[in-house]
C-alpha cells in the first residue's frame, strides 16, 4: 500500500512539472521553441513568423505552419501551450 501511494504521488509531481514546463508558442523564442522535440531552427522559424499574422488560439493550429504536420502537433501536444499565463 505504501509503494502504491509514492508511485500515485510520484505520478501528480511529473505530470504537474510536465504542465508547468508547457511552452507557449505564441511566446516563446526560437531558442525555446527548438528544444521541443523535430523542431530545429526552421521550423522554430516558420512558427514565429507564422504568429507574427495570426496569433495562436489552439495548439491544433500548429498544423497551419508550413513544415508542421498533424502528426508532429499530437507528439508535441503534452508540451506546448497557447494560453497565457
Amino acid at each position: 500500500m505504501k509503494h502504491l501511494i509514492i508511485t500515485a504521488l510520484l505520478f501528480f509531481f511529473l505530470t504537474a512539472t510536465a504542465m508547468a514546463a508547457a511552452i507557449n508558442i505564441n511566446t516563446a523564442d526560437q531558442k525555446a521553441l527548438e528544444t521541443l522535440p523535430g523542431v530545429g531552427a526552421v521550423k522554430a522559424e516558420a512558427i514565429i513568423t507564422y504568429r507574427k499574422a495570426h496569433k495562436f488560439s489552439s495548439i491544433e493550429e500548429l498544423s497551419e505552419v508550413k513544415g508542421i504536420g498533424e502528426k508532429t502537433v499530437a507528439k508535441l501536444k503534452e508540451q506546448i501551450t497557447v494560453k497565457e499565463e
